[in-house]
Parts: structure tokens; C-alpha cells; sequence
């Protein structure tokens, strides 16, 4: 299967990078996330691991991530406490997706090359795609965390260009759900410039780990909408 990837064509590096139609553009049935790397011109998406939960350090412990309204844990206070809430949050049912909307398929975030957002290899952010519903060709990409140095940069949009080019390209999914916490304003404006329509507000949805219940805002990209998003999503990586 085909990936985004970098535009080799005698047009160079003058544009974007992205082909457009360099994805496949049908899928007979729906399938589970494969978990095989997804790799574009700024990052590369590869299956979180153990391996990988020391370098989360400094994201999870970062306090501008929990200003911002980020509250489902606490913020870790030491390596062996990061480790401890990685695994509870992003590694729960890892690799154990079973099509009924168990189990899930986290993401490391790494960048590409040496650039001005850091050097190569470096690891900027997690996502997940969790509640898999083959049934009903939905799933849910979330469970999302960057490091502020890498806000408003091109890690989230081109983070979500191959996710959601994963889900309703390679695995043939009809609806992507996106949510987040009615506090975090800052990733509500990020999923709604995705696209994304918002759906309304699950209330008293999730329980947090200090006790309280946040309020879920609901937002999906369908797939006769994701042509639109996509191109949305390409524009802004050009």
C-alpha cells in the first residue's frame, strides 16, 4: 500500500511534497489499523512501544500542555511516573484492536530529518486510532499529545493528513470521530481547522483521573468529506 510521501518528480522540492493521489482510492471491506509506519515529509507515524515511553518525558511533563486545558492525568513528576501514566493512557489494549471497539494502535510521532523543527529521529507528539467499529466503519482517532515546541507547526496537520488517509483510504472507514475536552479550547480550534464538523457535547462523559467528569465536544470527518479535508489538510503543509 501506498504512504504520503515525498514528491520525487522532476517538479522538485519547489512545492508541497504531497501528491494528492498518490493514495489508494478504493478498499474492498473495512479493516483494522495495520499498524505499519506511516511516513510523510515532516514525520513518521511507527507503533509505539515500550521502548519509546522515556522520550515522552519531556512532553507529558511539559506544564504548558496541562494550561491548555490537557486534565484527563496528572502531569508526571519523574521518568519512572511518565512510564507509569504512558502506559495507563497510550499503551492500554495497544495492539489488541478486535473490530468490536476494544483495544487500540498508539503512534510514536518522530521527525523525519535534521530541520528547524528539531533533529532527526526526534520524538514530538503520540496519536491513537482506538474504538474500531468494523461493523460500522467508524473509529476514533485521539488519544493526541505534542509537545508545545511543536505547536502550530507542521506535526498536527500532517500528523492527521496520514492518520485519516490510513483510516478511509488503506483501511476504508465511512467516519473518523475527533474529541477533546470542552476546557481545552486550543485543541478545539485545532480539530475544527482540521475540517472536522462539530457534533454537539457529550456531558459527564469520561472521568478523569483526579475524580471529576469532563464534558467530550464531538467532532468526525466522513467519508464523502475527506477529499475536502484532505486537500484542506495539504494546503497548509504547502
Amino acid at each position: 500500500m501506498l504512504r504520503g510521501r515525498r514528491n520525487t518528480s522532476s517538479t522538485g522540492d519547489a512545492g508541497l511534497g504531497w501528491q494528492v493521489d498518490r493514495y489508494p482510492k478504493a478498499v474492498t471491506g473495512v479493516l483494522l489499523p495495520t499498524g505499519e509506519p506511516l511516513t510523510g515529509r515532516w514525520i513518521r507515524l511507527d507503533v509505539l512501544g515500550e521502548a519509546d515511553l522515556d522520550e515522552l518525558y519531556p512532553i507529558l511533563s511539559d506544564p504548558a500542555v496541562y494550561a491548555q486545558g490537557y486534565t484527563m492525568h496528572r502531569r508526571p513528576a519523574s521518568l519512572a511516573d511518565t512510564r507509569d501514566v504512558a502506559r495507563t493512557v497510550f499503551l492500554a489494549g495497544q495492539g489488541k484492536a478486535d473490530g468490536h471497539g476494544g483495544g487500540r494502535t498508539a503512534y510514536a510521532i518522530r521527525l523525519i530529518a535534521d530541520s528547524p523543527l528539531g533533529a532527526a529521529g526526534t520524538l514530538v507528539g503520540t496519536s491513537s486510532l482506538t474504538e474500531a467499529d468494523l461493523r460500522n466503519e467508524s473509529i476514533h482517532l485521539g488519544s493526541t499529545l505534542y509537545g508545545s515546541r511543536w505547536w502550530g507547526t507542521q506535526v498536527n496537520a500532517e500528523s492527521k493528513l496520514l492518520l485519516l488517509a490510513h483510516c478511509f483510504e488503506d483501511c476504508g472507514y465511512g467516519r473518523v470521530k475527533i474529541q477533546t475536552d470542552a476546557l481545552n479550547m486550543r485543541s478545539q480550534a485545532a480539530i475544527a481547522k482540521l475540517g472536522a464538523q462539530r457534533e454537539g457535547v457529550l456531558r459527564r462523559h469520561i472521568k478523569r483521573e483526579d475524580g471529576t467528569f469532563r464534558d467530550s465536544v464531538v467532532y468526525s470527518v466522513l467519508k464523502d468529506e475527506w477529499p475536502q479535508v484532505k486537500q484542506r489538510l495539504t494546503s497548509r503543509l504547502q
